[in-house]
């Protein structure tokens, strides 16, 4: 769908628009095991995210609501969000230190060196650690062919509180923002309704087949709508369309994927996607202690989700939102707080 869409839009408007999958939302989903193992409820969340970002698309006042969350109050979901992946190298090194090892120094010499590169060739890494360790005639067993199955959704209000609702959140604060300010730093300018309900109708599509939500490319979209991609702005959009192709092509290898990862311990897995978050998590604790006014909210809304409670059923994103949204609230919005001391 992510191909799809970047092919149709780009083809259509003629601007270098990218969309991606939600990298926050999938941080959220790595930890939502904690709140349900009904992957069909899951997907019922996710279709509740499409529709609201259908609905922001439509009605603008609700796009606009969403957009005015206080970004500590975002930044600091998403760091705690992050930070149980973030542990998951140092869990592998310890439980499995022959194999995790060689993945977490192959990214830390690389991120000296050639940081771009340091994530792609730990999980270069990884595979062949994989291969290694996977029992003789593992290929045999799976279908390495890429094949769609439906997933009939189960709406189950706790898990639309603690999955969809804050993958809502983290996915319209946290990359469809961006992307289109990103868009508007090199002069492009999107239309927000053909975006969200595109990435939305989209988003939907998808989640009926067990993808979760796609959105504005933000980082993505930086390349491609520079110079890089091309010297005349009008021919930029060449490089999003291509881009949608090659998603396409990308999408015949998830049956081998999927067989790689069902033969790998899971903890090597989460270890890798760790790696591959440490910036985000880095940029999330940036921004939700940037205004010394909003560190004490921001702060309890990191503690609170990072701790992975549960409560009535519902997970420790939506709880930690809340939770900082009361104190921001108490404290005032508008009045500065003074900041603790020694």
């Amino acid at each position: 769908m992510v191909g799809i869409l970047s092919i149709v839009l780009t083809w259509w408007l003629r601007i270098p628009i990218s969309f991606a999958w939600s990298t926050p939302g999938a941080a959220l989903l790595i930890t939502a095991g904690a709140t349900t193992h009904n992957f069909a409820a899951a997907v019922g969340a996710f279709l509740v995210c499409a529709v609201l970002i259908v609905l922001c698309g439509l009605w603008p006042a609700l796009g606009r609501a969403i957009t005015r969350i206080p970004k500590p109050l975002a930044s600091a979901m998403l760091a705690g969000i992050l930070l149980p992946i973030c542990f998951a190298p140092i869990t592998a090194a310890v439980e499995l230190p022959v194999l995790a090892l060689p993945i977490v120094v192959t990214w830390l010499i690389l991120f000296r060196l050639a940081p771009r590169w340091a994530v792609p060739a730990a999980m270069v890494v990884a595979v062949a650690t994989i291969l290694v360790v996977a029992p003789s005639g593992w290929a045999n067993d799976v279908s390495l062919a890429p094949r769609l199955e439906f997933v009939t959704p189960q709406f189950d209000p706790f898990v639309i509180l603690s999955v969809g609702l804050p993958l809502f959140v983290v996915t319209m604060a946290g990359q469809n923002v961006p992307g289109m300010v990103v868009m508007s730093t090199f002069g492009y300018s999107i239309a927000p309704r053909s975006a969200l309900v595109g990435s939305g109708v989209a988003s939907g599509v998808g989640a009926l087949f067990g993808g979760h939500v796609i959105n504005l490319a933000a980082i993505t979209a930086a390349i491609m709508a520079s110079p890089e991609a091309h010297a005349d702005p009008r021919k930029r959009w060449i490089a999003s369309f291509s881009a949608g192709v090659f998603y396409l092509l990308l999408g015949l290898g998830a049956g081998l994927a999927t067989a790689l990862v069902s033969v790998s311990p899971p903890i090597l897995i989460t270890a890798v996607a760790g790696l591959a978050v440490l910036g985000a998590l880095l940029s999330s604790i940036t921004g939700a202690l940037e205004d010394p006014a909003q560190r004490i909210p921001a702060i309890i809304t990191f503690l609170v989700v990072a701790s992975g409670i549960v409560v009535a059923g519902i997970g420790p994103a939506f709880w930690g939102l809340l939770v900082g949204g009361l104190v921001m609230l108490w404290l005032g919005w508008k009045r500065r707080v003074t900041p603790l001391t020694n």
